[in-house]
């Protein structure tokens, strides 16, 4: 599973409107940032309270990048 497909998995269990989820991702030489665009009444589960969500997807994301060597940052696009 690359980090796009994870972040992808894990948006849409999280909003009512899966459809509406895009993830986009720029590959860089040592960085990729993922990109997370959802409809604007999903916006605020995929942040949490105070940014809790938000900081857990991009944990996750930062484990799963290192056991590939590879750094992921998480964009989240309003």
């Amino acid at each position: 599973m690359s980090m796009k497909e994870l972040v992808e998995y894990i948006a849409k269990a999280l909003v009512d409107r899966p459809d509406q989820v895009q993830v986009t991702e720029i590959e860089g030489e040592q960085t990729s940032v993922i990109e997370l665009k959802v409809a604007k009444e999903d916006l605020g589960k995929v942040i949490g309270k105070q940014g809790r969500t938000a900081r857990a997807i991009r944990t996750l994301l930062s484990a799963a990048s290192t056991k590939i060597g590879k750094r992921a940052v998480l964009e989240i696009i309003e």
